[in-house]
């Protein structure tokens, strides 16, 4: 593959957008406008949870602007990808989103949006008015041979006419190339994800024949393949793989946040995440007073409601008196979001 850099998460391109550069930092905000969408693609990854009309920064359930905004500050982003569901369902809250963080971070905050409809002019006109930087259309996938003279072929040349950087985010799945003659005629650019098995996808996967790469993976076994056979045939190509997602966007996102949240009692891993002990018990009083016992300052441990959280390698020196007054010791490794997913406890 000629011109083609490679990177060690199995990811390849020759072209990367602001936007991608950007999540390859991990400095991008994720700003899910709704889990609403009509169009029902069988690899659909998101979780039946997400399934619903709510608004999500990060894993920040959005109830303020407040929220989206501190967010921001809290990983310190340089940038927004809004997503979905279908976000332009909701267009009144992009638009609104979109300006509020312009007005907020100033014009340098890089923002693009993933939509899988094909907007008419005035909702382009009013997206790049607003500040919108990128657009990614994903058109499903019975429309790939159909695309010339289609909605979504007008819709990438009125949104290139109206000075945002277009292109097309799609799976790498059978019939991709069907979508070569658009992209290179339009001059927008292509991003290929490799397929990956999710728990809301796995039937669907499944009766379609699609087999997992390996034991350590959710990627999709041929996916890659197909993005391969067009490398050499697209001037703007981008491949992300699913261990690049994982290992690479997630892992730099989650760092980033950690750097800017984690309190003194928390150790930072090499993944993102926070590690720190907690006592459980149901005499908050008492926990202290033996905290004090093994002459712990105030400012080594965190008081909350039936629990305390302390550094992880201070509670290990002290776990089998914790357990002797009845109280539940245990070392726990978590996201660096505001109630994040636990990844682990070790009860000690």
């Amino acid at each position: 593959m000629k011109g083609i850099i490679h990177t060690d998460k199995g990811s390849f391109y020759n072209y990367l957008t602001e936007g991608c550069k950007l999540c390859q930092k991990g400095a991008k905000m994720v700003l899910f406008i709704t889990g609403i969408c009509g169009r029902g693609c069988f690899y659909c990854p998101l979780s039946e949870e997400r399934k619903k009309d709510v608004t999500y920064a990060n894993e920040r359930l959005v109830k303020s602007d407040e929220d989206v905004i501190n967010e921001v500050l809290q990983m310190d982003a340089l940038g927004t990808g809004i997503t979905g569901g279908e976000p332009l369902i909701r267009s009144d809250l992009v638009l609104h989103y979109i300006k509020l963080l312009k007005e907020q971070f100033g014009k340098e905050h890089h923002i693009h949006l993933y939509t899988s409809i094909a907007p008419d002019r005035n909702l382009l006109k009013a997206l790049s008015e607003a500040g919108l930087d990128e657009i990614r259309f994903h058109p499903p996938q019975h429309l790939w041979k159909k695309l010339k003279g289609s909605e979504f072929e007008r819709a990438i040349k009125d949104s290139t006419e109206l000075g945002m950087e277009v292109g097309m985010e799609i799976p790498s799945i059978e019939g991709v190339s069907d979508v070569r003659d658009v992209v290179i005629d339009t001059g927008c650019f292509l991003n290929l994800n490799e397929l990956e098995f999710a728990d809301t996808n796995a039937i669907a996967m499944k009766e379609r024949n699609f087999l997992l790469k390996n034991d350590m993976s959710n990627a999709v076994e041929g996916s890659e393949a197909y993005a391969i056979e067009l490398a050499d045939n697209v001037p703007k190509i981008h491949f992300c793989s699913s261990r690049y997602k994982d290992a690479g966007q997630l892992r730099e996102r989650l760092l980033r946040i950690a750097r800017k949240t984690a309190r003194q009692i928390d150790e930072i891993t090499e993944e993102g995440t926070i590690v720190y002990g907690s006592i459980e018990g149901a005499d908050t009083d008492r926990m202290i007073e033996v905290l004090h016992q093994f002459e712990l300052s105030d400012d080594l441990f965190e008081v909350k409601d039936k629990t305390i959280e302390l550094p992880w390698w201070l509670i290990e020196d002290m776990a089998e008196e914790l357990k002797d007054e009845g109280f539940v010791p245990s070392i726990i490794e978590r996201y660096p979001f505001e109630n994040g997913l636990v990844v682990e406890v070790i009860p000690l």
